[in-house]
């Protein structure tokens, strides 16, 4: 017999009793035996008066709230009396000891912060914050272009069929309440800047930022800038095959990938907190940071199976992810990832629950993108632009156009003649063109079909 996460020993009866009653009844139940040493031994000198056992109940119920009454009984262990007193996972939660709040983690008690508090009563209610009201907040706070085309996708998506105006469509979704809108509606459709923000950065070392970027807007547009950022920051190389000559563009990481990990980070993480989203960009790694742990019973060993259980932590946020066709299923982010990552043969991905959030990285070994299949007849000057910046840049002037030389010197921090020798690269190699005076034009993209 020993410790672990449903049961817990103690020589005798004090507050500590009481508050791993209260960490068990915060979690899913459990039981602490009275009488016991920490080998799981019973105490020769135990004894229990014969009011012992009501006295100590009373105890219990007076100094937790909501008050809890425990399973209190007399038990023989080894041939010695012990009490053990067992507590149910509580319906409504947090219970408080003394003002303090605990909840049983692994084999010991784990004191919860106020963010954490805060997450365990809604999960309680069965509600998700982003279902509460705006604060201060009314549909004339929205912007009906932005509920419009979300509207739009939703019926090509046919996942779910509006006919109605803007309101009755909005009320219909649950996200909002007459002239009052959701903290979901909020953050899907302000007009305004609405307080939470994606911080990126590319990286060469930890404390070495070569590149630093905010982006703060709606959820749906905070996912098209990220995206647009990463690629940017990304190597590509390319496969030329065929006749006539087709290039096909191979990402240093799968775009879908990314794509998930900056969905989850946006849609699962705590707005409680005011800790920003963080997406790091090295050489050979992007880890993704969001706020908040893990929500409801997800362990991280259930992220490693295939079959895990996912909890929505913002549930309306998740549904208009879904509805619109961006995210599948609940819980299935991590399998596509898994299955995206499987053509990079040194890829893996890494998440690890820290404090104050959850932490994600893609990462892989080799100082190289996963070219295998890259025919030999890709141009030199490709190849070496793909480890030295060449197509960095030239990813620069697709998201960019018309840019000169100080722009791309300022973006990348690379010098001035270096940029000139990269974009000399390009245009000889007919993938890029300027086009204007001398003093007063830019670099373009030359399509082709």
């Amino acid at each position: 017999m020993q410790e672990d996460n449903y049961t817990e020993f103690k020589s005798s009866f004090s507050d500590a009793v009481i508050e791993s009653l209260v960490a068990f009844t915060n979690a899913k139940g459990g039981k602490v035996l009275i009488g016991i040493d920490d080998k799981g031994n019973p105490i020769k000198d135990f004894n229990i008066g014969t009011e012992s056992l009501q006295k100590w109940v009373n105890e219990i119920k007076n100094k937790t709230q909501p008050s809890i009454i425990p399973d209190a009984q007399i038990i023989h262990i080894k041939g010695k009396k012990a009490v053990s007193f067992y507590m149910h996972e509580f319906p409504i939660k947090p219970v408080a000891f003394k003002g303090r709040y605990f909840k049983r983690v692994n084999n010991a008690n784990h004191q919860l912060s106020v963010l954490e508090i805060a997450d365990l009563s809604l999960q309680s209610l069965q509600i998700s914050w982003d279902s509460y009201t705006a604060h201060g907040k009314t549909i004339d706070d929205l912007d009906f272009k932005k509920v419009e085309l979300f509207i739009q996708k939703i019926n090509i998506t046919n996942r779910f069929l509006l006919t109605g105006d803007i309101p009755e469509n909005l009320e219909k979704l649950k996200l909002i309440k007459g002239e009052a809108i959701t903290n979901a509606a909020w953050l899907l459709f302000g007009k305004e800047n609405t307080g939470y923000n994606i911080h990126l950065g590319r990286f060469k070392t930890p404390s070495y930022i070569i590149d630093d970027k905010m982006f703060n807007g709606t959820l749906f547009e905070m996912v098209e800038e990220t995206m647009r950022y990463l690629i940017s920051q990304i190597k590509v190389a390319f496969e030329i095959k065929g006749m006539p000559t087709q290039r096909t563009e191979i990402f240093e990481y799968p775009l879908p990938a990314l794509r998930e990990l900056v969905l989850n980070a946006l849609i699962h993480r705590d707005y409680l907190s005011p800790i920003d989203v963080q997406i790091k960009v090295f050489d050979n790694k992007i880890t993704f940071f969001n706020p908040g742990k893990l929500f409801g019973d997800l362990t991280i060993d259930d992220l490693k199976k295939d079959s895990y259980q996912a909890f929505a932590r913002n549930k309306l946020i998740a549904e208009a992810f879904y509805l619109t066709g961006d995210i599948e299923k609940y819980g299935s982010g991590f399998l596509r990832i898994r299955k995206e990552i499987q053509s990079y043969s040194t890829m893996q991905m890494n998440f690890d629950e820290i404090p104050n959030g959850f932490l994600i990285s893609l990462s892989y070994n080799e100082q190289k993108i996963n070219t295998t299949h890259v025919n030999e007849g890709v141009n030199e000057g490709v190849n070496e632009g793909v480890n030295e910046g060449v197509n960095e840049l030239l990813n620069l002037i697709n998201l960019y156009p018309g840019k000169r030389v100080p722009f791309f010197v300022t973006r990348m921090h690379i010098p001035a003649k270096t940029i000139e020798r990269w974009l000399k690269t390009l245009k000889t190699e007919g993938k890029i063109e300027f086009k204007g005076a001398p003093r007063t034009g830019g670099y373009w993209n030359i399509q082709r079909g």
